[in-house]
């Protein structure tokens, strides 16, 4: 499949056009060139865009290899009943058939069951009108209050961390160019050489500086290798070794107490909660060194400047929230917050995991990051939206919850857009049976997923080299990405298929739009005044000034590439707020029957469900099939042999891997990376408990049995 006709906005005679990766959330500048070779044009890094010091990825350099592949969906599809094999097929219709359908039975289910009854599933990489626009159809022409996405997966538990410590939430609260001012780094359930890879050239100048850097992870992965110090930490033990960073901290008197004093509360509190975290006792709970302990503590303490990321590795847990606000804590009390080379930062997963979560996909969430509960937050949204605030639904459910909603028969119909739940969820038999309960399913995307095999329609979307928009990267920084090329056949830019559904359903007044510039026009309106406040943005703005920080509240103000800086904390009494951490065991512990810990994480050559990425012949070759890591002597302890394969037991069901033996990840621990559906889909295995804050399942840590399977079986 060859690329399809340039975009109007885009010269028929250029040769060179500009874009941004649609993978992670450094969202890099790419160049497409014109080339000699199938597709026609071929990828190169960009130096225009001030983030990623001009890099690609391999990811970023094979981006076109699923926007030109064959299984692109091209038309609408309906499923038609099974052949004889019981497998589904698929009948190409029209646009008009297919939204007068499905609208037709939208209306019926919300007639008989209520407007509840249909719900809403979006994704974090969708630009920021998209996400935006989705949150508005659902809660104005839908009038459900069932709206949530994949980002819960991601970024929901650092969310809420550092919405309880600072009363904000931007991913990282200091830009990228900050990062090498830093003298200390902790990088703590983050491998960003392979989920960021082109942050870490940030991270070697850091050094290059004179920086020490320490990871925390179970697996000694490719960025351990750049560290000075590892930690080799068991999963769900996080907050219990912060604690006894914090325990030295408090214990040396090595934090800053005039930056406490003036601006933060609690602290008597936290010193109270790590009383009994000594190195001692952190070791004994650990086995890290109590040497260790003491040097990075001290070390971070006493550093003039300092950074501390975290990421899935401790937040995609049940007590996730509590190990990130461990960690904040940290940055808090020795005062390396809202000045130059310091700060904190999870580093967000999805292409918009920022934007995402800031403009209404969440369930609790309005525009701008206002609360759906909140009077004034409903009544601000409502006047942009020209509707009464009494007629905005309420709070709904978390993306896992809406499964359960569906199995308890309150939920009878789901659109999901740009994602793929029935492989990025836990226990996803669950989801399975859920999805095969519902009377609707509609799936908006490219390709016909693994999530797809349960829909009733599939209508065709656009590539990210296809839809113009705004996204915002994991520094905060909100930036437009330009329309390259047409959609190809009769897919459809997905702001134009969520209007014409919304025609359909007699809304369609809260989803017309001329361009993705008028949605964000009204998006600006809608944000200002919030937390994430894009006011004073505008396309204009973003494309001279290649991207603004938000907060940006007025058509003069600079942005905020820098959040917090001298104390001023988004909570009442502008304090930041220390949190006092007592550690918890993770939701499912290990004992005779299941004796290893199952962590589950991403490649670097993949990204996500794998939906594109296994669609990229050039990474796919790379990592045809996950592998299940496993240390020396868990190998040794289950017998197993050169040639043998791994057999995988929780208490949710049993799969078998590939194996790989090696000394580089906790002897407790077994490693499979999750981009795979299938027989190959590991969240099969993990565990749905839910954290009772953020929501976030517990994907890092569940009980598993390990088994031998011998070549003889």
């Amino acid at each position: 499949m060859a690329l399809p006709p340039l975009a109007a906005a885009a010269s028929s005679q250029a040769d060179r056009l500009y874009s941004h990766c649609c993978y992670c959330s450094m969202q890099c500048g790419m160049d497409l060139i014109r080339a000699d070779n199938e597709i026609g044009w071929e990828i190169k890094p960009s130096q225009l865009f001030p983030v990623a010091t001009g890099r690609l990825c391999q990811k970023g350099l094979n981006a076109l290899g699923h926007v030109v592949h064959p299984d692109r969906l091209l038309s609408p599809m309906r499923r038609v009943a099974p052949d004889e094999h019981a497998r589904a097929s698929w009948q190409s219709a029209s646009w008009d058939h297919a939204l007068d359908d499905i609208a037709a039975r939208m209306k019926a289910i919300q007639q008989q069951y209520g407007n509840d009854a249909v719900s809403v599933f979006g994704g974090g990489s969708l630009t920021n009108e998209v996400c935006y626009l989705l949150g508005k159809f659902a809660r104005a022409a839908l009038r459900t209050k069932h709206i949530d996405y994949n980002g819960r997966y991601c970024m929901s538990s650092a969310a809420a961390a550092q919405l309880r410590a600072f009363g904000a939430d931007r991913g990282l609260n200091a830009a990228l160019d900050e990062i090498p001012k830093a003298k200390y780094v902790i990088l703590a359930g983050t491998n960003i050489a392979e989920c960021q890879p082109t942050m870490v050239p940030y991270l070697l100048e850091a050094k290059k500086q004179g920086a020490i850097i320490v990871t925390i992870d179970p697996r000694r992965t490719m960025t351990s290798k750049i560290a000075d110090i590892h930690i080799n930490l068991q999963p769900g033990f996080d907050s219990v070794f912060a604690s006894g960073l914090m325990h030295v901290i408090l214990e040396e008197g090595l934090h800053d107490s005039r930056y406490v004093e003036a601006h933060t509360s609690g602290f008597a509190d936290v010193r109270e909660a790590v009383r009994a975290f000594s190195p001692d006792n952190v070791s004994h709970y650990t086995g890290i060194p109590k040497e260790v302990i003491r040097t990075v503590a001290r070390g971070f303490a006493q550093a003039e400047t300092g950074l501390i990321f975290t990421a899935r590795g401790l937040e995609q847990q049940v007590n996730g929230v509590e190990h990130t606000l461990s960690y904040i804590n940290l940055c808090l009390v020795t005062g390396k917050i809202g000045r130059p080379g310091c700060g904190f930062g999870p580093i967000t997963g999805q292409a918009n995991g920022q934007g995402g979560r800031e403009h209404g996909q969440k369930a609790d969430q309005l525009p701008g990051y206002r609360l759906i509960e909140d009077p004034a937050a409903r009544r601000h949204v409502a006047s942009v939206w020209g509707i009464d605030p009494d007629e905005l639904p309420g709070k709904g459910v978390s993306a896992y919850e809406l499964y359960g909603k569906i199995l308890d028969g309150e939920i009878k119909a789901m659109i999901v857009l740009g994602s793929n739940p029935l492989v990025s969820s836990p226990n996803s038999a669950r989801v399975a049976e859920a999805l095969q309960k519902l009377e609707l399913l509609v799936i908006i995307d490219m390709f016909a997923t693994e999530t797809a095999d349960y829909a009733h329609w599939l209508l065709p979307s656009s590539s990210f080299l296809e839809a113009e928009g705004t996204l915002t990267n994991l520094e905060g920084r909100v930036f437009h990405r330009p329309k390259a090329f047409e959609t190809p056949g009769e897919a459809l830019e997905d702001y134009k298929i969520i209007g014409m559904l919304a025609e359909k359903l007699g809304r369609g007044r809260y989803a017309a739009y001329a361009s993705p510039e008028a949605i964000f026009d009204e998006l600006r309106l809608a944000s200002a005044g919030g937390i994430a406040d894009y006011g004073g943005m505008s396309y204009t703005r973003l494309k001279e000034e290649k991207g603004l920080f938000w907060p940006c509240p007025s058509p003069d103000h600079p942005g905020t590439p820098r959040m917090f800086e001298n104390g001023a904390f988004l909570h009442a009494d502008g304090r930041a707020k220390l949190h006092p951490i007592t550690p918890m065991e993770p939701a499912e512990t290990t004992d005779r029957d299941y004796p290893f810990i199952l962590t589950t994480g991403r490649l670097g050559n993949h990204y996500l469900s794998g939906a594109q990425t296994r669609r990229t012949a050039a990474l796919l070759k790379k990592a045809a099939v996950p592998v299940a890591e496993i240390h020396p002597h868990a190998a040794e302890r289950i017998l197993l042999r050169p040639g043998d394969r791994l057999r995988l037991t929780t208490r949710r069901g049993s799969l078998v891997f590939d194996v790989k033996v090696t000394a580089d990840i906790h002897p407790t621990s077994v490693f499979v990376p999750f981009h795979w559906g299938g027989e190959h889909s590991i969240n099969l295995l993990t565990n749905d408990a839910l954290s009772p804050i953020s929501r976030m399942p517990e994907f890092k840590v569940c009980a598993v049995r390990l088994e031998r399977v011998g070549q003889e079986a």
